[in-house]
């Protein structure tokens, strides 16, 4: 069998793979839709064996690719794990301090009313305890989900704004 119809072969059977429900679809469907497709008899001896071993390959492929995904997914999630595991940190009021964008200033998430708010804040310090003052902002759930969208923009904004300063 010739190189150039070993490939042709092998991408069609390939493609018919990927397009079809793994579920429903057998080697003989597999091996009569591309011998349609390339007008090749492929239930002959050698094209067949060669089907049979391209079918065998694409679904070992798969699988490799499945168990990969499962281990990474598992991975990302011990790491998720391990993330929680470490020591919070919460301010003097009990909220969730996320990250300290400075001395002064930090994001918390908190609860108000029943519902958690995300605040970037200025902080003070009085007789040892960080106390909020009423510079920042706090913002709910829906107004959060609002900005994350739209950070993409705004670092786009501030790279425009760089590029011409410099």
């Amino acid at each position: 069998m010739e190189t150039e119809t070993q490939r042709q072969i092998d991408e069609t059977v390939r493609r018919l793979l990927a397009e079809s429900d793994m579920d429903q679809v057998t080697e003989s469907k597999i091996r009569k839709l591309a011998s349609l497709e390339l007008a090749l008899d492929l239930d002959k001896p050698p094209f067949k064996a060669f089907v049979k071993q391209v079918v065998q390959s694409f679904i070992q492929e798969q699988q490799d690719k499945h168990e990969q995904q499962q281990q990474q997914q598992q991975a990302a999630e011990e790491e998720e794990e391990e993330e929680g595991k470490q020591e919070r940190e919460y301010d003097d009021n009990g909220d969730l301090v996320i990250c300290r964008l400075s001395h002064k200033r930090k994001v918390t998430v908190q609860e108000f009313k029943g519902k958690p708010l995300v605040s970037l804040r200025e902080f003070f310090t009085k007789e040892g305890k960080e106390l909020p003052t009423s510079k920042g902002i706090s913002s709910t759930e829906e107004q959060w989900s609002v900005f994350k969208k739209n950070v993409p923009a705004i670092e786009k904004s501030v790279q425009k704004m760089e590029s011409r300063i410099n």
